[in-house]
């Protein structure tokens, strides 16, 4: 989507629909109050009107609520109904008068973000029909603004578009976004970028290195697991950062079979994944001053006869050794793997994002991810850049009592307690014991990763979620150095 800024009254701004929101028990501005259809706009949050002003021809009023209580977050659902609404109308084209707020680079960023987000769709694999036109898009959004808030717009257009990439990632389906396609991604987001490089490895360097979490995971599948390294130099002397991705391309549970009624969701298991890629790729074409590393492991899970099988003992990058209680527990084989590889980059604070356990979705439900943090600051790093970023992240304990559920009798670990609950917390103490001492964060996407419904800037389906989260952890220790 082509987004600009324009110092100008709106009505001087080519549209096929101009945008203004208005505040509860305001009045429209100036001669739009005389409007055709002025007397239906309503500030009450979300609530929709349709203006017939001379110039702009068509004008959509947006309720934005009481003003005391606006944000960040409800201009960017007000930017979400309006994107939507222009949907309807078939409008290619939308100008946004820029509210008056407090902050005009986190109102515009909403805008932006909102707009980019609700007119996202995943229609690629449909077949067209020759004889109907494709659905409208929106193709370009103009602000009517003061020209300071350029560089938050153009930040906030660049994440938001890196989130659709990751939704992008998430839809295709496990039989075209295999591990070797996650391979070509990380190369393809190198190539664009003077200061990414990207190195792949296949099954043979993978188990010639001792990375047994993931050679066990991938062993039951015909399909060839990937180690994909992408390196970002950007200089300066922030922290340097470390990501890592769980890519399951598809989750089968392997001979600890899954039910079969939601199983075709299971090629999202890869959405930690997606978001380190597209993340690395929007602070990359931000030119972001920090040097970072992000490891994604890419493998399938599958029931075979080559599989590994519950009571199997593995060795793991690190040379602990795992006995396998439960194979759909491999989120935590390959990431434990992954945090072993992005150590020996050393870098000052790592970050693991994955779709790991039911348990947190059963915690905090469709909308809110679970951050668990090796100390509360790390903690509250994570929260306060997900906070600005817009996005839904809640603490969890990394309560340490629970990890003696994992301790095995034969090994050293085994990958998942015998019991019923605390799943999410045990799944994060045992991918603790990887990263020792280190500053980290585990991030378990699995019950946002997925929209239930359309609604404000989701759309049914793959979300994205974490893409702007890291970009803005990114951005917070550039700030703090």
């Amino acid at each position: 989507m082509r987004v600009e800024v324009r110092q100008a009254p709106l009505g001087e701004i080519e549209a096929d629909l101009a945008v203004v929101g208005l505040y509860e028990d305001e009045a429209l501005p100036g001669e739009l109050a005389e409007a055709a259809g002025a007397g239906d706009a309503r500030g009450g949050f979300q609530k929709l009107a349709l203006l017939h002003p001379e110039r702009p021809a068509r004008l959509l009023v947006v309720g934005l609520g009481k003003r005391e209580a606006a944000d960040a977050e409800r201009f960017r659902l007000a930017a979400a109904v309006a994107a939507k609404e222009a949907g309807r109308l078939e409008a290619a084209s939308l100008a946004w008068l820029l509210p008056e707020s407090g902050d005009d680079d986190a109102t515009a960023d909403a805008i932006v973000t909102g707009t980019i987000l609700a007119d996202y769709r995943f229609d690629r694999l449909k077949s067209s029909d020759p004889g109907e036109p494709p659905a409208p898009r929106i193709e370009s959004l103009t602000l009517a603004g003061r020209e300071s808030v350029a560089e938050a717009t153009e930040g906030a257009r660049i994440c938001a578009e890196a989130q659709n990439r990751s939704r992008d990632l998430q839809s295709l389906p496990s039989n075209v976004a295999t591990p070797s396609y996650l391979g070509r991604r990380a190369r393809e987001l190198a190539s664009h970028h003077a200061k990414v490089s990207a190195e792949v490895i296949g099954r043979d360097e993978i188990a010639a290195k001792g990375m047994g979490g993931i050679v066990a995971v991938s062993q039951g599948s015909a399909e060839e697991p990937k180690l994909i390294v992408l390196r970002y130099e950007g200089g300066g002397s922030a922290p340097k950062l470390g990501l890592v991705g769980k890519g399951v391309t598809f989750d089968t549970g392997g001979i600890s079979l899954k039910p079969s009624a939601a199983m075709h969701e299971m090629k999202m298991d890869m959405s930690g994944a997606a978001a380190v890629l597209e993340a690395v790729g929007a602070i990359a074409e931000l030119g972001l001053p920090l040097n970072l590393v992000a490891v994604v492991p890419a493998t399938e899970n599958m029931p075979s006869g080559t599989a590994i099988k519950p009571g199997d003992v593995i060795t793991q990058y690190n040379g602990k050794t795992v006995e396998i209680n439960n194979t759909d527990a491999e989120g935590r084989l390959i990431l434990a793997d992954g945090l072993g590889v992005v150590r020996r980059y050393e870098p000052d604070l790592i970050i693991d994002v994955a779709t790991l356990t039911g348990a947190a979705h059963v915690a905090l439900g469709d909308k809110i991810a679970a951050v668990f943090g090796s100390d509360s600051e790390v903690s509250t790093q994570v929260l306060e850049a997900a906070s600005r970023a817009g996005e839904h992240f809640w603490e969890l304990p990394l309560f340490k009592d629970y990890k003696k559920s994992i301790e095995s009798d034969i090994a050293d670990l085994k990958n998942i307690s015998g019991g019923r609950y605390g799943g999410a917390i045990t799944a994060a103490l045992f991918l603790s014991s990887y990263v020792d001492d280190e500053k980290w964060a585990h991030l378990d996407i699995a019950g946002p990763a997925r929209s239930r419904e359309t609604a404000g800037e989701h759309v049914k389906g793959a979300s994205g979620v974490g893409v702007r989260t890291l970009v803005e952890l990114a951005r917070s220790l550039i700030e703090a150095s």
